[in-house]
């Protein structure tokens, strides 16, 4: 709801017009080709031609558009790690390493893409650079590596320490995701020492000013987008944000009220 600047109803389901339902993508499509009358909003990947996916603010919902900045309605995907002196073990740090770098191949993109979000440009495999990751060929069946942060990333966290995990000597990834806030807090933050520190974190936001961190320790994963759908009989094929605010928010109720 950020990107429609009614960021309050994230956090409170009463804001939203009576009747709003909750779904998955799937359920929202579904929903969407019987619907005559009826908005949803699913990811990019998702969407298909048995649906109308909306411009918004003149702008198709393609990938050239997320990645050419002219599509409003994204957030970045972005990760944290601890800073470069405060690992428990050098092993555990070059692992850390190692998977950064590992985010940024097309190895990685594969599996992003596969997850539904959208990877940044890569042109290098996992094999190309595989070589300057030493650690990668030892056994580090023995070393667990901590990974938090947003649940809306966990997916696409969890598909990709599982595929690296293989590439590294099968290390064991652990996850628990508690929320864009726990990113920083427990990597390099007031929790980074307590029990439940991590050594990667991820947030679906950008890190805010108090969340900068040490250098070099943050970086972009991907980009999530996503669409307002409609029936394809809707005469509907444009909105701007305040169309959806009010529309989610209940002050508009007809589509002839958008229409004017």
């Amino acid at each position: 709801m950020a990107g429609i600047d009614f960021s309050e109803a994230a956090e409170d389901d009463s804001l939203l017009v009576k009747g709003f339902l909750i779904k998955d993508n799937t359920g929202i499509l579904t929903s969407m080709k019987t619907d005559e009358y009826g908005i949803g909003y699913i990811s990019l990947a998702s969407l298909d031609n048995k649906v109308k996916g909306l411009k918004f603010n003149g702008v198709e919902p393609t990938v050239a558009n997320v990645l050419n900045d002219t599509y409003g309605l994204k957030r970045p995907f972005n990760y944290i790690i601890r800073a470069m002196n405060d690992y428990k073990t050098t092993t555990e740090k070059e692992i850390v390493l190692a998977f950064v770098a590992f985010l940024h191949t097309t190895d990685a993109a594969d599996i992003i893409t596969n997850q539904g979000a959208i990877p940044l440009a890569s042109t290098q495999s996992w094999d190309d650079i595989k070589g300057q990751h030493s650690v990668c060929t030892q056994d580090n069946s023995s070393v667990t590596i901590k990974f938090g942060g947003s649940d809306s990333i966990q997916r696409i966290a969890e598909a990709l320490t599982s595929s690296f995990s293989a590439k590294c000597g099968n290390f064991v990834p652990e996850h628990d995701h508690t929320g864009s806030s726990d990113a920083f807090k427990r990597t390099q933050g007031s929790e980074k020492d307590g029990d439940n520190y991590k050594h990667v974190g991820f947030a679906s936001r950008l890190f805010r000013d108090n969340e900068a961190g040490a250098a070099g320790t943050q970086g972009q994963l991907a980009w999530d987008a996503i669409v307002a759908i409609v029936h394809l009989n809707n005469e509907v094929s444009d909105v701007t944000g305040e169309d959806l605010k009010k529309i989610y928010r209940g002050d508009y109720t007809t589509w002839d009220q958008l229409l004017g």
